[in-house]
C-alpha cells in the first residue's frame, strides 16, 4: 500500500501537481467581530483562520485587520410542490454580510454579501434520510462560505479612500 501511495505521489509531483496549501495572509493579527460569535459558522471560520497562521486577538485595537460579520442568515424555502400538495423540493440558502478594515478605517474588503444556495429533492417517506441530507448540505455551504471568506482575506489589502 505504501508503495502505491509513494508511486502516486511521485507521478503527481512529476506532472507539476501540488496540493493547495493554506492561504497566506497579508496581515498577522485579526479581530473577528460577529453579531453572534457562538454559531457553528463562526467556529469554523476561527479554526480556518488559525490554520492559515492568523493570530486571532481579543480586541480590535490589537489587530492589524478587523473582520466584521454583520449578519449570517440561513433560510429554508419550499421550491416545488407536487400535484398532491406535498413538497417535492426545498432550497437552502446561507447569506453572510461582511466587511474588513484596519485601525485607520481603510477598507480591506468593502461591505458585501456572499450568498450560497443548494436545492434538494424531498420525500416525506424518507424523513430521517432527508434530514441528514439537509444537515450535510448546510455543513457544505458553511465550509464553502468559510473558504470564500479566507480566500478574499488572503487577497485583501488596504484600499485608498
Amino acid at each position: 500500500m505504501r508503495l502505491l501511495v509513494l508511486s502516486i505521489s511521485l507521478l503527481l509531483a512529476a506532472c507539476g501537481f501540488q496540493l493547495r496549501g493554506q492561504a497566506g495572509m497579508p496581515f498577522d493579527t485579526l479581530y473577528l467581530d460577529a453579531a453572534n460569535p457562538n454559531t457553528p459558522f463562526i467556529g469554523e471560520l476561527r479554526r480556518s483562520l488559525e490554520a492559515s497562521k492568523v493570530k486571532l486577538v481579543s480586541t480590535a485595537e490589537q489587530a492589524d485587520v478587523v473582520l466584521n460579520i454583520v449578519s449570517e442568515i440561513y433560510e429554508k424555502q419550499i421550491l416545488t410542490l407536487g400535484g398532491d400538495g406535498r413538497v417535492n423540493e426545498f432550497r437552502l440558502s446561507h447569506r453572510v454580510s461582511l466587511r474588513a478594515y484596519d485601525l485607520k478605517q481603510q477598507e480591506w474588503i468593502p461591505a458585501e454579501e456572499i450568498a450560497l444556495r443548494r436545492d434538494y429533492s424531498y420525500d416525506d417517506s424518507r424523513i430521517l434520510a432527508k434530514e441528514a441530507e439537509e444537515n450535510l448540505l448546510n455543513q457544505s455551504m458553511r465550509s464553502d462560505m468559510v473558504q470564500q471568506i479566507v480566500r478574499r482575506l488572503s487577497r485583501a489589502g488596504a484600499q485608498p479612500k
